[in-house]
């Protein structure tokens, strides 16, 4: 019988399959039926910087912020308040057994970063970090703006001893030695990679509209690649989300390297129950090839390990540019 405990973050998991942060993570039912379908961890939705500063000002009237909090949303519009987050974690942790994982959601160094404590108190197993955020001003080098990602991290890890992810942008000049430098600042795993989230225009109406697009198993080939570039180079542990629909989309992203492999689309689309079918598949793959944990075989075509490893760089577009004969 195969096996399929991996650990992540410091934390044995009974599968390597991860609800990832979505409306199900909000709902202790959902959660349930997760854990009861062979889900490994879960990831709640984020605590988000602005709703934090909003909730602040509510609380102690502060008046003059120059409009600068217009453009957030109103509060009514977040999952969960700050109170209501905490004792959603405290929920699950009387009702279920795998892991949770709690998530801050910030993109400045600040005193929202306290919070990563509360959160811990409140009996989260592990902390996701996520950094999403698109900078637009041109006089701003990279530079500036990796130290301060840098900065967020070290300020969130001198609040917590529980385990931390940083959940990235693949953006980065150097993405390699950016997890390097995550990792020294006291990340323990890089959740890899976060949905760039694009307007669309509609040209009829003369205006711009947002929306998600389903997820594809397309959108896997990123995380895929960076997590076959970074597997045994660096002692981080690394998940890969985006695109991971079915048991072969799985599949691959540990074969490349990856601790776990997160679930969102395919769970929102096909229901708690598709854990079960994926949890299947990884196993029945298992047993056909001979394989009795996920550790014999993890990272088997990362770069490190694949009879191959050029095909994680330059190589590969000269091969397929010369063939399509561009």
């Amino acid at each position: 019988m195969a096996n399929l405990k991996t650990h992540y973050l410091g934390l044995t998991l009974r599968s390597p399959l991860i609800a990832s942060s979505s409306p199900l993570t909000a709902s202790l039912t959902k959660v349930v039926d997760l854990e009861a379908a062979g889900i490994g961890a879960v990831v709640l939705p984020s605590l988000f910087e602005e709703q934090l500063l909003k909730e602040e000002v509510a609380e102690h009237s502060y008046e003059d912020y120059g409009g600068a909090l217009e453009a957030f949303p109103k509060l009514e519009e977040f999952r969960f308040s700050a109170r209501a987050y905490l004792d959603h974690i405290r929920a699950l942790k009387s009702s279920i057994g795998v892991p949770i994982i709690a998530s801050l959601n910030g993109a400045s160094p600040g005193w929202w970063t306290r919070y990563a404590k509360i959160i811990e108190e409140a009996g989260a197993d592990a902390l996701e970090l996520n950094l999403y955020s698109v900078p637009t001003d041109p006089d701003r080098a990279g530079s500036e703006i990796e130290m301060e990602t840098l900065d967020i991290v070290r300020l969130v890890r001198a609040q917590i001893r529980i385990p931390l992810a940083v959940k990235l942008s693949p953006f980065y000049t150097s993405f390699a030695h950016m997890a390097k430098r995550l990792h020294a600042a006291g990340a323990n795993g890089a959740v890899l990679f976060n949905r760039f989230y694009q307007p669309d225009i509609d040209e009829e109406h003369l205006t711009l509209r947002s929306g998600l697009l389903p997820g594809s198993s397309r959108d896997t080939r990123i995380p895929l690649t960076w997590i076959g570039i970074l597997y045994g180079r660096l002692a981080i542990d690394l998940a890969a989300t985006g695109g991971i629909l079915e048991a072969a989309d799985a599949l691959k992203v540990i074969l490349a390297g990856a601790n776990v492999a997160m679930l969102c689309s395919a769970l929102l689309e096909r229901g708690t129950e598709h854990v079960r079918l994926l949890c299947a598949g990884v196993a029945h793959w298992m047993e056909r090839h001979g394989y009795e944990s996920i550790e014999q075989w993890r990272g088997l075509l990362s770069q490190k390990n694949c009879a191959d490893p050029e095909t994680f760089e330059r190589a590969q577009y000269v091969a397929a540019v010369s063939a399509g004969g561009g």
